[in-house]
C-alpha cells in the first residue's frame, strides 16, 4: 500500500524496476545527481512493505508559439517563449504493475504543478511518452498530442486546475 509520495531523499532505489533499461538507469544513477544541480526534482511513492515502487520528476519547460496547437496558440502573446512544467519522467515498479500507481503518481505531478502555478505562470503541462501505449495512457487523462509530435503531449495549465478543483468540490 502506498503510504506516501515524497521528494527524493536517502531512499533505497536498487530494488526498482520498471523494466524500461533507460528509466531503471536513469533513477538509480542520475535522479540524485539532476536534483543537486537543479535540473529536476523527483518525488518518490512509497510502498510500506516494498519501500519505492514509482517515481516522477518535474522541472521548468518551454515552448514556442510555433509548438502549440493553433486554437490554443490564438489567445496567446506573441512572445518567443511561453512558460511550461515538465513531467520528465515517470515510472513505476513492476511489482505495482495494475494497482493504480501510475495514475497516483501522475495525479501527484499535476496536483503539485497546478499549485506551483498560483505563483509562477505555466501554461501547460508537458510529457514526453516513450512510445504509443505511455502516449495511450497520458491521453486518458486528458492530455494533447502536439502537432507532429505524437509522442509530446500536453494539458493546458488552467485544465488541469479546473479538474482539481471539481474533483475537490
Amino acid at each position: 500500500m502506498i503510504t506516501s509520495i515524497e521528494p527524493l531523499g536517502k531512499h533505497d532505489r536498487r530494488a526498482f524496476s520498471c523494466g524500461v533499461a533507460a528509466l531503471d538507469d536513469w533513477f538509480h544513477a542520475r535522479a540524485g545527481q539532476d536534483e543537486k544541480r537543479n535540473v529536476a526534482r523527483v518525488f518518490v511513492a512509497i510502498d510500506d512493505q516494498l519501500g519505492v515502487v514509482g517515481f516522477y520528476s518535474l522541472g521548468a519547460f518551454t515552448l514556442t508559439i510555433a509548438d502549440i496547437p493553433e486554437e490554443r496558440s490564438r489567445r496567446l502573446p506573441r512572445c518567443d517563449l511561453i512558460p511550461a512544467a515538465l513531467i520528465g519522467r515517470l515510472a513505476r515498479d513492476h511489482r505495482v504493475r495494475g494497482q493504480g500507481v501510475g495514475e497516483l503518481l501522475l495525479a501527484d505531478a499535476v496536483a503539485r504543478i497546478v499549485a506551483a502555478a498560483e505563483t509562477l505562470a505555466v501554461f501547460a503541462i508537458v510529457v514526453d511518452a516513450r512510445d504509443e501505449r505511455a502516449a495511450s495512457f497520458y491521453r486518458d487523462f486528458g492530455f494533447e498530442a502536439f502537432p507532429g509530435r505524437p509522442l509530446r503531449l500536453f494539458m493546458p495549465a488552467s485544465v488541469a486546475a479546473a479538474a482539481a478543483r471539481a474533483a475537490r468540490a
